[in-house]
């Protein structure tokens, strides 16, 4: 995900956030993921740390130490919506 656009940043927020979130509940998805594999894919920096943040506040990941995972509600309406 990493490029250049001209975005404004709240909707950058906004598709960083779901980006991480597609790839936690993946059906191929392995879990957990490193926040480093996150980073490597999504790319370092704020963003992808705010991007954390409030998918946790949101109750939809859970982190563990150095771990990120999708929570199980975010997997079950991941499947619902398709």
């Amino acid at each position: 995900m990493q490029h250049q656009t001209s975005l404004p940043p709240a909707e950058e927020d906004l598709r960083t956030q779901q980006a991480i979130l597609g790839m936690l509940v993946a059906p191929d998805a392995r879990r957990p993921w490193s926040i480093a594999e996150v980073e490597r894919e999504i790319g370092e920096g704020a963003s992808t740390t705010d991007a954390l943040a409030c998918l946790h506040a949101a109750g939809l990941i859970h982190l563990c130490g150095e771990f990120v995972f999708a929570a199980r509600a975010a997997v079950h309406s991941d499947r619902l919506a398709l």
